[in-house]
């Protein structure tokens, strides 16, 4: 068992952990807080402008090389940086778990499928065909050829601290790309341990640079700067479509990973054992912090006083507390502005007339603990209907057909992920093709693997974080013609 002790955290740029610098000569830097115990646990390095121009310099000459490493040896440094990741998955897990709250169980599971994550990409980067394309004339030669796209800007959120930054920087990586990543202020010592990871493994300085500051004045110098070609953001709807725009305006390739409201859907027939099992596992994982989380519980009318009964019972036997303890299913939020919205969602819907089946507070006056919370009888302007709660609370309504379910699945402007559960292979696949969504998944939870898209639409963004279709937004398609003659 690990008993790793939190790290203060630096930067890395060009291949050196070292201290931000400010003009005035002393270093910026935060303090960490444990979200379990609300004490400082360490501090975080803040980049300036220097910094990053240090930082863009670096990827600079990093991409000029990392470009000319063959595909084949690019997979070997990629590969070894997974088996590294797997090896300190005990110490790093822990330290996830006292920076971000989620029970040791989770932070190991993500730790690992990190790795899982850098050996896919790692072996799709080999796999980057181009194609030769039939010509209408003689001595004509027409083929197309993908190369990397250049220096790429990454920003990544403190819910998933790795797994979010470890698809941009794989992703890059095996296409050839050279990254530099703004981490997560809130949870950044995982994070820098991915990065410790891949130094380790050989990757040469300056390919992959990881900052850390003041997140508007880090977008707005990074996302302008020519040195970079391409952005990737995983984040807010609201901070998406300000740094779309930012990219839009200088014509940068963007990525956008971005909120969502998923429908739940418990059909007639369904398994309704299996939903409150599945569903009541799912809402609650990483405290409901996750941006695919099941949020609008839909569930048909002649299912759903029992489906409250055994979702609300289940919810009630949930331990709750600091993710290093055994037996915990559910830790703390990742810090106070967190509980001050679940207060605020939670005394809305109840003061325009929702039930409160279990929770609605905030657990002691030490740690950022909120109660797995169920709300019934909602109005369809409670705020929580409306805007993604991101945290363990859960609406659930009834409804009576399948055209009221659909159209309520597709009522708000996101569209990430969606779930269904049914016995009827045609309930399913009319689901499937009707609602509005990047990912659906129905009687299980089988997104984010891999070699799957993850990816969103509407205001859920676009691009996809995984999957074949991952390694699109780090290439240039090139059509190259000649007349042999």
């Amino acid at each position: 068992m690990s008993t790793a002790s939190y790290p203060d955290v630096l930067l890395f740029i060009d291949g050196v952990w070292r201290e931000g610098s400010r003009h005035g000569g002393s270093p910026a830097s935060q303090p960490i807080v444990d979200p379990a115990t609300e004490e400082v646990i360490g501090t975080l390095a803040h980049a300036s402008i220097a910094d990053l121009d240090d930082a863009l310099a670096a990827a600079e000459k990093g991409f000029a090389t990392w470009k000319r490493v063959p595909a084949h040896e690019r997979y070997k440094i990629m590969r070894k940086a997974a088996d590294i990741l797997r090896e300190r998955a005990e110490d790093i897990s822990r330290i996830m778990t006292m920076e971000q709250g989620k029970p040791l169980a989770e932070a190991r599971v993500e730790t690992l499928a990190a790795a899982d994550i850098i050996d896919w990409f790692a072996e799709e980067g080999r796999r980057q065909y181009g194609r030769v394309i039939a010509p209408r004339a003689e001595n004509i030669h027409q083929v197309v050829v993908r190369e990397p796209v250049g220096v790429v800007a990454a920003f990544t959120p403190w819910n998933f601290p790795i797994n979010q930054a470890v698809r941009k920087a794989s992703a890059a990586l095996a296409a050839g790309c050279s990254i530099i990543l703004k981490g997560p202020e809130d949870t950044p010592a995982s994070c820098a341990a991915l990065f410790k990871a891949y130094q380790d493994a050989g990757v040469p300085a300056g390919v992959v640079n990881l900052v850390f500051g003041v997140p508007s004045e880090i977008s707005q110098y990074l996302i302008p700067h020519p040195i970079v070609k391409k952005i990737t953001f995983t984040g807010s709807t609201v901070v998406g479509k300000q740094l779309a725009a930012l990219a839009g305006a200088h014509m940068k390739r963007v990525t956008m990973e971005l909120g969502g409201h998923a429908p739940a859907v418990v059909f007639e027939d369904a398994d309704l054992d299996h939903a409150v099992k599945l569903l009541s596992g799912a809402k609650f994982r990483n405290a409901g912090q996750v941006c695919v989380s099941p949020t609008r519980f839909l569930v048909h009318e002649n299912l759903y006083d029992k489906f409250v009964d055994g979702f609300t019972e289940a919810v009630k036997g949930m331990k709750v507390g600091n993710g290093l303890e055994d037996g915990v299913r559910m830790g703390p939020l990742v810090n106070s502005r967190r509980i001050d919205a679940m207060e605020a969602l939670t005394a809305d819907a109840v003061q325009k007339g929702a039930t409160l089946r279990t929770g609605g507070s905030r657990i002691g006056n030490k740690g950022y603990f909120f109660e797995p919370t169920v709300l019934t009888d909602l109005p369809p302007d409670a705020r929580i209907l409306n805007e993604e709660p991101f945290g363990p609370l859960v609406p659930i309504q009834p409804f009576t057909s399948t055209e009221a379910v659909i159209a309520e699945a597709n009522r708000l402007p996101y569209g990430l992920a969606a779930y269904a559960y049914t016995t009827s292979s045609a309930t399913a696949e009319d689901f499937s093709r009707r609602v509005e969504s990047g990912m659906i998944s129905i009687n299980h939870h089988g997104l984010a693997l891999p070699e799957v898209p993850f990816g969103g639409i509407k205001d859920s963004g676009y691009g996809s974080e995984g999957g074949t279709e991952a390694m699109e937004a780090y290439v240039n398609t090139k059509f190259v013609t000649r007349f042999a003659v």
